[in-house]
């Protein structure tokens, strides 16, 4: 009698309740008869299959005495990762909070077992989803081995005095448990994503009630630092939500949920939607699951591009910046997913773009030192380009020549582009020659070779020569950034390699009498040289003869710069000879001079002597002559 009275009154605060709100407010955690729920049993008493209402039944030494579902007594997976600092126990305390949530959803405890009234018939089941199983490495830690570990991204009163930045997100007992997020009594706080949330969860709300962006910690690098002015905090992009990013109408709304999911992550370490750079497939594919659409960036991926995983490995948050025996290339090498923002307005160089906000770099003064984060774009390509062990030569970016002078590691762009290097093109440093460069534009050219682009300075971007055959900078439709193009060694514009059967031999791609335009052979030196001063010998006199042959820039000029000196080569305006093409001239090791515009060497089968006239002892033999 007693418990037909208790439940009756139950019955009656349900009913109140359901009228102020005009919907039940446990939802789908009413598993009686003709609720809501994809799971329903015999019982009317909404809350009798988690609660039995008298106390004692079953569980009351564990601390619980009005529950009643059983629960699971298995062992559990917890979360982690290279960075997660907090360890899971294996198994959360039988009877305390998390532990009562897992009687249903670890799915090994078939909702209806009850402790006090046995198995009660159901009919239906879970949404896969709401099953976690027993690894849990894809859900959020909780029940964390206390007392906590600080981290930079945590808000600091959250170890420090045990609560979190807003008071409907809670901690139970000083620890991080499913209530901590979920009411299960209420499924609609959050009216939009109703999955029994302690508060709206629209925005990243209550991750924020956790995770600060921009706390600071000396000596510590804040991984969601700058995620405040971050597009992806602010993108009102609309999603379809196809496939699922949280739930919300928009990006900014969805917030961290864009990325990460709290439950059955399938990228279990720290949480991704989808494991490394697939993350970013949903949003940046050019599907219709946002609008605008974002920037198609994989297309570019998909002609000569970056590669997603070279070597024995992808990115790890933990990894070392500097990729020594571990090549690989992902979004997250590039881009700080949080930080990041959207080009609006095209800087002058060196200084990175706001697309690549906090993201780490390496010096280019040593090679070696570590800068978090870059401040010049060039410095975050030398995570890979530069003193990184494990660089090879990978045939899919086209034809590598073999320098005359080289600093011994021919991948390694430090010392090509140093102050000290007898010339290169200015990447880490200010244009210093001091010869005149005749050639050199005012403006670059636009990928259409005719409309101005950027003023010409002291500096150049990596991803000036290196980019996206129709980036946006330069007069595309396309994402701007070396993601890849329909050129080899991933340049934005058509830039030819001259080769030889032999050192020395005939050549067997010469373009005589070459078309100047961005569509011809020359098509990337043409953005900042002017073609046409090349073919009247302002800076040497038998520029046109070679150029009318249909020699290529690459025969006798480096792209990067010299890299190391040598008596025999001076150096100036980057010569500095493919020896895959010529040969020594006798006992005469390849030679130029800048003073005397003059060489020593064999090339299409011709001899050059070196000499004051700066002309060679017989003419090339180029096609066609």
């Amino acid at each position: 009698m007693k418990w037909k009275l208790q439940v009756a009154l139950i019955a009656v605060l349900s009913a109140a309740a359901r009228a102020q709100i005009s919907a039940d407010v446990i939802g789908i955690h009413n598993l009686g008869p003709g609720s809501q729920s994809p799971v329903q049993g015999g019982l009317s008493g909404a809350c009798l299959y988690c609660h039995a209402p008298h106390s004692g039944v079953g569980s009351s030494s564990l601390g619980t005495p009005l529950w009643n579902q059983t629960l699971s007594t298995q062992t559990y997976t917890p979360y982690t990762s290279s960075t997660y600092v907090e360890r899971g126990n294996p198994n959360p305390p039988l009877g305390q909070d998390s532990s009562l949530c897992l009687s249903c959803h670890d799915g090994t405890v078939a909702p209806g077992l009850t402790q006090a009234y046995g198995k009660v018939p159901m009919v239906g089941s879970m949404n896969f989803y709401d099953v976690f199983g027993t690894n849990l490495q894809g859900s959020h830690p909780f029940s964390l081995v206390l007392p906590m570990k600080d981290a930079p991204d945590l808000i600091a009163s959250l170890v420090g005095q045990g609560k979190t930045g807003d008071p409907a997100v809670q901690l139970i007992k000083g620890n991080i448990e499913c209530a901590t997020c979920h009411n299960p009594h209420v499924q609609a706080t959050d009216k939009v994503v109703q999955n029994f949330l302690a508060r709206d969860g629209s925005n990243g709300s209550i991750c924020l009630a956790c995770h600060d962006p921009n706390r600071v910690m000396v000596g510590k690098v804040n991984e969601i630092a700058g995620w405040t002015n971050g597009i992806h905090a602010l993108a009102q992009n609309k999603t379809t939500n196809q496939p699922f990013v949280g739930g919300y109408p928009t990006i900014a709304q969805n917030a961290c949920e864009s990325c990460h999911s709290q439950h059955n992550a399938v990228g279990a370490a720290r949480l991704l939607r989808a494991p490394a750079e697939q993350d970013c497939v949903a949003c940046h594919n050019g599907g219709n699951n946002i609008s605008p659409q974002a920037p198609n960036v994989f297309a570019e991926f998909a002609k000569v591009g970056h590669p997603f995983t070279e070597g024995n490995g992808s990115h790890d948050a933990a990894e070392s910046v500097l990729l020594n025996q571990n090549r690989h290339s992902t979004c997250a090498d590039c881009h700080q997913s949080h930080a990041a923002r959207q080009v609006l307005t095209f800087t002058p160089p060196p200084a990175i773009r706001v697309s690549q906000s906090l993201i780490a770099g390496i010096s280019a003064s040593d090679g070696v030192t570590v800068l978090q984060p870059a401040v010049n774009q060039f410095e975050n390509c030398l995570r890979c380009h530069g003193n990184s062990t494990g660089k090879v030569t990978n045939p899919i970016f086209g034809y590598a020549p073999v320098r005359a002078v080289s600093a011994g590691d021919p991948l390694n762009v430090i010392p090509q582009f140093a102050p000290a290097s007898t010339s290169s093109h200015p990447v880490t440093h200010d244009n210093n020659s001091p010869l005149s460069q005749p050639s050199l534009l005012t403006y670059m050219l636009n990928l259409d070779g005719v409309t101005q682009g950027r003023a010409m300075g002291v500096r150049i971007l990596c991803t000036d020569c290196h980019n996206a055959d129709d980036d946006r900078e330069f007069g595309g439709i396309g994402p701007n950034g070396p993601h890849g193009s329909k050129w080899t060694h991933i340049v934005e514009r058509r830039y030819e390699f001259s080769q030889a059967t032999i050192p020395g031999g005939q050549i067997i791609n010469l373009f005589p009498n070459p078309d100047l335009s961005v569509a011809g052979p020359y098509g990337l030196c043409g953005k900042c040289h002017s073609l046409s001063n090349l073919l009247t010998n302002a800076s040497f006199s038998e520029h046109a003869r070679h150029i009318n042959d249909g020699f290529t820039c690459s025969v006798c000029h480096t792209a990067h710069g010299m890299g190391s000196q040598n008596p025999n080569i001076s150096g100036e305006r980057l010569v500095n000879f493919d020896v895959n093409v010529v040969a020594p001239n006798g006992n005469t090791p390849i030679s130029y001079q800048r003073a005397t515009n003059s060489c020593s060497l064999v090339c299409h089968n011709q001899a050059h002597q070196l000499g004051a006239s700066g002309k060679p002892s017989g003419k090339p033999k180029g096609k066609g002559k």
